[in-house]
């Protein structure tokens, strides 16, 4: 497999995808993006891969773009033929795996997207700090969720 361009920013939604290919040992680079609400130069790059200007965002040897944490997730796991991440097709542990992976990216992930920078949807800076806090406490709902699973 040849190498592949990451674009993301420590500390966002790329980790993820970068633990992963640094498990797998497959080669790629980073495309460090910096803060894309104030990083224009950052976000231009991005853009000219992915129109929406969303990490992670991975470009594969061959040029094709693949987005969203899970997609990425489930790719990896197939191009490697491994299921040390995840489980493989017929595993019981599967369907919980995909359940579990499908709600931290249609459920907490997007807590960050609202709550990062509130002004992007609501204005004015009363209700945006309303908003955030009514973000930040659904975002602790749904990790107790998890802890709950886990048994924590």
């Amino acid at each position: 497999m040849g190498k592949m361009r990451l674009f993301g920013e420590p500390g966002w939604g790329s980790a993820i995808v970068e633990a992963q290919l640094d498990w797998y040992g497959l080669p790629y680079d980073f495309d460090r993006v910096g803060n894309l609400f104030k990083d224009a130069e950052g976000r231009q790059r991005l853009e000219a891969a992915n129109p929406l200007a969303q990490i992670p965002t991975l470009v594969l040897a061959d040029g094709a773009v693949l987005t969203e944490s899970a997609a990425i997730t489930l790719y990896l796991a197939e191009v490697t033929g491994t299921d040390s991440l995840v489980p493989a097709s017929g595993d019981a542990a599967r369907a919980t795996f995909l359940r579990w992976l499908v709600y931290l990216v249609a459920n907490v992930y997007p807590t960050y997207t609202y709550g990062d920078e509130p002004a992007r949807f609501v204005d004015g800076a009363d209700a945006q700090q309303s908003f955030r806090s009514h973000v930040d406490a659904y975002a602790k709902r749904l990790y107790s969720v998890l802890e709950g699973v886990a048994g924590a």
